[in-house]
C-alpha cells in the first residue's frame, strides 16, 4: 500500500548544518519525456516537480542521500540482537526532517543496496518490502539500484521497483536482446523552477557476483559506467541546470584485471557532473576531484550525504554559483518516533526470529578471544581467524563439504568479531558468523587452478619484513575475499611475494596434483570470482543448493540443518589447524611491543575507509 508522507515540522537542529537562505526562481522547466522500452512495467515515469518557482534571481537547491542501508529501519543489529546507535532509517529520517525544515523541497535519494541483510529476507514475499515502504513513507524521490538488489531474483526486484513511489534510476543496465534500458537512465526534477538531472549507475560486476544464479540477471547486460554515463549525459545536453551522478560504485573500482572504473575515475572522465554521490564501498568521505564534490555517506545510515547548490539567474538562465557538501553523522541522534511506530512490526518479527533457539553450544568456539592480541571478543588489532585456523571457520567449511559432497571447502570471515559462545544456539548466531544470504555450490577444479586460486586469496596479506611484530593486510583486498580452506593442508609463506606464497599443499597426505580434478565447495559469490579468473566454468558445477535444495538453499539454512540433523542440536567446537602462516620474522609477537599494543600505547593503522584493519605492520625498527 502507498503510505502518505506526513508533513511534520522539524524540531531538531543538527550540528554542523549551515543555515539555508531561500529566494525564488522564475521559469518552468521543460522536462523531456523519457521513453524506455522494457520487458516489465517497472514503475513510475514522467516529470517530478517540487516547490513553487518565484521571480527572484537566486535560489538554493538541497540534496540529501543515504546509501547501503542494508535492511536497517530500526537502529538495531539483529544478527547480534543489540542496539546500533548509528544505523537505520529512524535515525536518517531525523536528519532528513531537519534538512526539510530548512528546505521543504529537498531532493532525497538512496544510492542502493537497501533490500538485503539484517533479516530483511524475512519479508521478501511481501508485495512491498518494508524497506521500500519506509522509503515511500519518508518521501524518497529517487532510488538507484545497488548490486545486492539482485540477490533475490528479478521477480522480487521488479515487484519492489513498481511499488516505489519515486523514480528508479540506473543508466548502465540494458536488455541484452534489444539494448533498451532496464530502468530509467536518468530523471529530471523540476525544483523551484530549476532543472535537476540525476543519472544513476551501478558497479558493473553483477553478472560475476550472481554467476551461480543467472536467472537473477536474465537478459540483462551491465555496461561500463563511463560509457553509459557519457552517452546518457550527451543525450540530455541542454536540458538541465544541475547534473548529479548517483553512483553505486566504489572510489577506485573493483578488479585490476578488468580495468578499474571508480567514482574518482568517473569524475575525471565525465566533467559535466556537478556533484557525485556514491555508494557500495561502505566508506565515508567527502572531497573534491577535478573540482567536483564526490561524497559517500558510509553504511547502514551512519551518515546522510548533504549537498547545497547556490543558484543565480544570469540572462534568464540558472547557473551554479557555488556547491557545498558534507556528510552529517547520525550517531546517538534521537530516532524518529513516527518511523519507530510505523515499522514496529518489522522490529518485533525480526527480533523474534533472531532469538529462535535451534540448539545448544557446548563450549566457547574461540576461548582465546576473536582479537589475536588483546584476547577480547571485539577485534581492535588483528582478527584471530585470519592469523590462525579457528573452530568457527571450520564449522562453516564442514557444513559446506558435507552438503556439496566435496573434497575441499573454502570460506571467508565476513565479521571480524565472529565467534560462538557457550549457551543457546539461536538464529541470530548463524547470522553473526555468516552475514550474507549466499548459496552453496560444488565445483570441479583442477589442482593447478586450485593453487592459483589459493595464491590469489593469499594476496590478502602483505609480505613480511625484518622487524615486523604484526601481520599486515592488503588495504586493496577486502576481507570477504580472503578464503580459508578445509580438506587441504597448506602453509602461507609471508616471506615470499604475492603469487608464490602457498607451500606444502597436500590433500590426503599427497601433494596437490596440478592435473587432478578435485571437488570443491564454495559459495555462489566466490563461484563468480572463479569464473572471472577462468578457474571454473558453468560446466564444472556439479552441485547447486539453489536448485537442488530450494528449501535450504542458503548456507545459513544449511548450518541450521546440519546442527539439528547431524549434530543432534548440540554444537561443539572442533578445529583441525590444517593451515598456518610461516615465514614470519623472529620479531613477530615481540612481547614488549605486544604489551604496548594491548595498552593502547601503540595503535595498529587501519585503512582510511575503516573496512580493513591492520594495513601496516608494527615494526621494531620504526618504533
Amino acid at each position: 500500500m502507498k503510505i502518505l508522507l506526513k508533513k511534520l515540522a522539524a524540531v531538531l537542529l543538527v550540528s554542523g548544518l549551515a543555515a539555508l537562505l531561500f529566494a525564488g526562481g522564475a521559469k518552468d522547466a521543460a522536462v523531456p519525456e523519457q521513453t524506455t522500452a522494457r520487458h516489465f512495467d517497472y514503475g513510475k515515469t514522467g516529470p517530478i516537480a517540487k516547490g513553487i518557482p518565484s521571480a527572484a534571481d537566486s535560489a538554493v537547491i538541497t540534496v540529501a542521500a543515504t546509501s547501503d542501508m542494508h535492511g536497517r529501519i530500526y537502529p538495531w543489529e539483529y544478527a547480534v540482537d543489540s542496539a546500533d546507535n548509528d544505523a537505520g532509517f529512524a535515525l536518517t529520517y531525523t536528519v532528513v526532517k531537519d534538512i526539510r525544515g530548512r528546505d521543504p523541497d529537498t531532493l532525497l535519494l538512496d544510492i542502493g543496496d537497501a533490500l538485503q541483510d539484517n533479516s530483511a529476507e524475512l519479508f521478501n514475499d511481501m508485495d512491498i518490502h518494508p524497506m521500500v515502504q519506509a522509503m515511500n513513507y519518508m518521501g524518497y524521490d529517487g532510488w538507484i539500484l545497488g548490486n545486492h538488489e539482485f540477490n533475490f531474483g528479478l521477480d522480487f526486484l521488479e515487484r519492489n521497483i513498481r511499488n516505489f513511489d519515486g523514480r528508479v534510476i540506473c543508466s548502465n543496465i540494458r536488455y541484452a536482446d534489444n539494448g533498451k534500458n532496464y530502468v530509467l537512465p536518468y530523471q529530471i526534477y523540476d525544483i523551484k523552477g530549476i532543472r535537476v538531472a540525476v543519472v544513476g549507475c551501478v558497479a558493473p560486476h553483477i553478472s560475476t557476483w550472481e554467476a551461480s544464479a543467472p536467472e537473477h540477471f536474465q537478459n540483462l547486460d551491465f555496461e561500463d559506467p563511463i560509457v553509459s554515463l557519457k552517452e546518457t549525459v550527451a543525450s540530455i545536453k541542454g536540458q538541465y541546470d544541475i547534473l548529479i551522478g548517483a553512483l553505486h560504485i566504489s572510489r577506485n573500482g573493483e578488479y585490476e584485471n578488468e580495468g578499474k572504473t571508480g567514482v574518482f575515475q568517473i569524475a575525471a572522465a565525465v566533467p559535466e557532473l556537478d556533484l557525485i554521490i556514491a555508494g557500495h564501498e561502505h566508506a565515508t568521505y567527502c572531497q573534491k576531484v577535478n573540482d567536483t564534490w564526490v561524497l559517500e555517506p558510509g553504511k547502514y545510515g551512519s551518515q546522510v550525504a548533504f549537498s547545497q547548490f547556490d543558484m543565480k539567474k544570469v540572462d534568464g538562465n540558472w547557473q551554479i554559483a557555488s556547491v557545498e557538501a558534507q556528510n552529517i553523522p547520525t550517531k546517538n541522534l534521537p530516532a524518529a518516533q513516527e518511523i519507530l511506530s510505523e515499522f514496529k512490526w518489522v522490529d518485533t518479527e525480526s527480533k523474534e526470529n533472531a532469538n529462535t533457539v535451534i540448539g545448544e553450544i557446548t563450549a566457547d568456539f574461540i576461548p582465546e578471544g576473536a582479537d589475536y592480541i588483546t584476547g577480547k571478543d571485539h577485534v581492535t588489532t588483528m582478527p584471530r581467524a585470519q592469523i590462525e585456523d579457528t573452530a568457527v571457520i571450520d564449522l562453516i567449511n564442514t557444513v559446506q563439504k558435507y552438503y556439496a559432497k566435496a573434497d575441499i571447502s573454502t570460506a571467508a570471515m565476513f565479521n571480524f568479531d565472529q565467534t560462538l559462545k557457550k549457551g543457546d544456539f539461536k538464529k541470530k548466531d548463524v547470522a553473526f558468523i555468516y552475514k550474507y544470504d549466499n548459496t552453496l555450490m560444488g565445483v570441479n577444479i583442477t589442482g593447478k587452478n586450485l593453487l592459483d586460486y589459493m595464491e590469489w586469496t593469499a594476496d590478502y596479506y602483505q609480505t613480511a619484513k625484518d622487524g615486523d611484530v604484526t601481520v599486515a593486510f592488503n588495504p586493496d583486498f577486502r576481507a570477504y575475499n580472503y578464503d580459508m580452506f578445509a580438506g587441504i593442508n597448506y602453509e602461507i609463506d609471508l616471506s615470499k611475494p604475492a603469487g608464490s606464497r602457498i607451500v606444502n599443499a597436500t590433500i590426503g597426505g599427497k601433494p596437490v596434483d596440478p592435473a587432478a580434478v578435485y571437488k570443491m565447495a564454495v559459495n555462489n559469490y566466490r563461484f563468480g570470482t572463479l569464473k572471472s579468473h577462468n578457474w571454473a566454468t558453468e560446466k564444472d558445477v556439479y552441485f547447486d543448493s539453489y536448485n537442488q535444495m530450494p528449501l535450504n538453499a542458503t548456507i545459513r539454512s544449511l548450518i541450521i540443518k546440519y546442527v539439528t540433523e547431524q549434530m543432534g542440536g548440540k554444537l561443539s567446537p572442533s578445529c583441525d589447524h590444517n593451515w598456518k602462516l610461516v615465514g614470519l620474522p623472529s620479531s613477530f609477537n615481540d612481547p614488549a611491543v605486544i604489551e604496548k599494543i594491548k595498552s593502547g600505547e601503540i595503535t595498529i593503522p587501519a585503512a582510511d575507509d575503516g573496512r580493513t584493519p591492520n594495513v601496516k605492520a608494527i615494526n621494531v625498527n620504526d618504533l
